[in-house]
């Protein structure tokens, strides 16, 4: 039961990490097609990276945790392209910079979006094998 458990808690955390990235994309959806100006649009977004940062390495860490080995590989490579941004002091959205790099950040949220959804496919997956098993039981 406690393994349908830490599944649920995942698949939650993912849900709210997919709910943040969207976020990130409606804000320089919005500056793209000028609905909001350059200072909102980075704040806006600056103010979610670093929890989006810190829910991603903890559903790291409570993959690894928990037993599941498989699903902590899968996150890893995130986890390393995140703390490699953060080391790099690149993971904010600069103002005098947001509309070169406009097209970059929107291709690498839309990647990160892409990612998320797979691991919430596997995440999906493996509860419902859980569930499935603690029936038999």
């Amino acid at each position: 039961m406690e393994d349908l458990f830490i599944w649920l808690i995942s698949f939650f955390i993912l849900i709210a990490l997919i709910v943040l990235i969207v976020y990130q994309l409606m804000c320089l959806a919005d500056l793209e097609f000028d609905y909001i100006n350059p200072y909102d649009s980075s704040s806006r977004i600056n103010k979610v990276v670093l929890p989006e940062f810190i829910l991603q390495g903890f559903l790291c860490f409570l993959y690894l945790s928990s037993g599941h080995w498989v699903m902590s590989l899968l996150c890893a490579p995130y986890l390393y392209y995140n703390v490699r941004l953060y080391t790099r002091k690149q993971h904010l959205v600069d103002v005098t910079e947001i509309f070169n790099l406009l097209h970059r950040e929107k291709k690498q949220r839309l990647f990160k979006l892409a990612y998320l959804v797979v691991l919430l496919f596997f995440a999906v997956f493996w509860m419902i094998w859980s569930a499935i098993e603690d029936a038999d039981d």
